[in-house]
């Protein structure tokens, strides 16, 4: 069964529908290629599907390992290149909340940034450039 099903909008817009939630998402494309950029463009969503998916294994880890991560966020930037345009880098920012994390738990959550699905369906030459802030 299909996962996501995709409408063509026209105005270089799309609408999908997740079909088992029914949760709906608009794309545009960039103003830098013709479009409004009033919306994610299908690049964008590659960087937020990177740092959606790291939080969410970082999640998995710190319950497994019985710590919490409640309140992480991650700022995502993509670096686009040319000949072919494609995303060439993934800049990602974590910042933790306060939690007093032991060296261990910070070992863990910084070795999960590497084991998310979405990061290991990247291509070995797309640059990844994560830091991690650890809030006092």
């Amino acid at each position: 069964m299909a996962t996501v099903a995709t409408k063509y909008l026209g105005g270089l817009r799309t609408e999908s529908v997740h079909l088992q939630s029914g949760s709906k998402l608009i794309t545009d494309a960039p103003v830098d290629n013709h479009g409004k950029g009033e919306a994610f463009s299908p690049t964008d969503l590659l960087a937020t599907a990177y740092g959606t998916c790291v939080l969410t294994i970082m999640g998995i880890a710190a319950q497994t390992h019985g710590f919490s991560i409640d309140g992480a966020e991650v700022k995502t930037t993509k670096v686009m290149g040319t000949d072919p345009r494609r995303v060439v880098e993934l800049i990602a920012e974590f910042t933790l909340p306060h939690n007093n994390y032991s060296a261990k738990e910070k070992k863990i959550i910084e070795l999960t940034a590497k084991e998310c699905p979405v990061n290991n369906s990247l291509h070995p030459d797309m640059k990844k450039t994560v830091t991690f802030k650890y809030l006092p």
